[in-house]
């Protein structure tokens, strides 16, 4: 009889599939649940730049751009009009203080100074006669009143005498009165005389002054004629370089017309345009830097001009201690302006990837640099060159800092 064979239901084949398929399914799950589901982008390490985050000095600037100019410039507008009849100079001159420079003619100037000096000699002849004539009438009065005291003494005398009769009947009553009267019209007599002494001499005083005043004030006027006169004479207000000269020999000028200009060469000042968004930040007394001719040169705010013109403010540069020799009017000097003293801080060098991340993230490389992962941080002040760390860097870590345009949405770079 034959035996029935059973079917084996585990059998070598099939629990080897079970337990490949159990691994499979496992390795999928544990893939699924625990493995690293961040997009990667491989990068060339030779096409990227690599630095070190440092902690050290650091100092905020900005780099400026500014324009040589004098640090004092002196406008020739003329006092007076006239027509050019002398040229003592020409454009780009050296000028000493009071060297002259054109000379106008004005008719009308001159008739004004020969009618100023006729009024000033006329009023002073008039001040002479008057005080002439207030020596004699004093003369006169004091030979009136000498005269008038010798009647009086005469005149005292016989009314004494006369009296001395009349007591002892001698004479007349009429006889007595008259020479009473006569006496006491004497003495009234230089009363009157005396009194219309005083006011003729306080009349002549006030006469007098009155024309000393006159005089006086003519004589300004004369003299502001002929300074009218000497302005017709253009010299230099400043030693300098006469940088515009605009009038030809015949032209016409009229007055308070602008000739020219005249530049102090012997300092100069930088005219600086400031982007408005560091208005708050600059002030008077910060430095700025700049190399002319190899060599480094430093430079003081000395004025910031509110001002806001195409979103740009402006400022004036001084040189603090050597000015260097050589520069010119208009020349263009590249400043390094300094915002802040320099000051311990974390900091990285700035790159490509600021312009696409903002600062808000980067990438950091693995300790074995193979790789480079994306992190967050926050980033504060920076300069042309380097950029201030406030929050998720550490010193020492190594960063991507080049561009990141081609991979700015990548959580992960793997380097080669």
């Amino acid at each position: 009889m034959d035996k029935k064979i059973e079917k084996k239901k585990w059998t070598s084949k099939k629990i080897l599939l079970i337990l490949s398929v159990s691994v499979f399914i496992s390795t999928i799950l544990f893939y699924l649940i625990w493995g690293d589901h961040s997009s990667k982008f491989n990068v060339d390490t030779e096409r990227i730049s690599i630095s070190s985050v440092e902690f050290g000095p650091f100092q905020d600037f900005i780099p400026v751009t500014g324009t040589v100019q004098p640090i004092e410039t002196f406008f020739l507008d003329v006092a007076e009009g006239g027509r050019v009849v002398e040229k003592f100079a020409e454009q780009g001159a050296f000028l000493e203080v009071g060297d002259p420079i054109i000379r106008l003619e004005n008719p009308s100037v001159a008739l004004s100074i020969m009618y100023s000096e006729a009024n000033v000699f006329s009023t002073m002849n008039s001040l002479r006669m008057a005080r002439l004539s207030m020596e004699q009438n004093r003369l006169n009065l004091q030979m009136q009143i000498l005269n008038i005291e010798y009647q009086i003494r005469k005149e005292k005398r016989s009314f004494q005498n006369n009296k001395k009769l009349y007591e002892k009947q001698l004479i007349s009553q009429i006889e007595f009165e008259d020479s009473r009267d006569n006496y006491q019209y004497l003495l009234n007599s230089r009363n009157l005389t005396l009194e219309n002494n005083r006011k003729d001499s306080l009349f002549r005083i006030i006469q007098i002054e009155d024309l000393e005043q006159n005089v006086s004030r003519m004589q300004k006027q004369l003299e502001m004629t002929s300074a009218q006169m000497e302005n017709l004479t253009v010299k230099a207000p400043i030693k300098g370089q006469l940088t515009s000269l605009n009038t030809e020999i015949g032209q016409s000028i009229s007055k308070g017309e602008n000739l020219g200009q005249i530049d102090n060469i012997d300092k100069y000042r930088v005219r600086v345009p400031v982007d408005q968004h560091y208005i708050a930040r600059v002030v008077n007394g910060q430095k700025g830097t700049f190399t002319f001719d190899n060599k480094t040169y430093t430079l003081e705010i000395k004025t910031v001009f509110p001002e806001v013109s195409s979103g740009r403010f402006e400022i004036d540069m001084i040189f603090d201690g050597e000015q260097p020799t050589g520069l010119r009017r208009g020349q263009t000097l590249h400043i390094r302006l300094e915002l802040s003293a320099p000051e311990e801080v974390l900091f990285v060098e700035m790159g490509g990837f600021y312009q696409t991340t903002g600062g808000q993230w980067i990438f950091v490389l693995d300790e074995d640099e193979k790789s480079a992962i994306r992190r967050k941080i926050s980033l504060g002040r920076s300069n042309t060159r380097d950029v201030e760390i406030l929050e998720g860097l550490k010193k020492g870590e190594k960063v991507i800092t080049s561009s990141y345009d081609t991979y700015r949405e990548v959580e992960k770079l793997i380097l080669n």
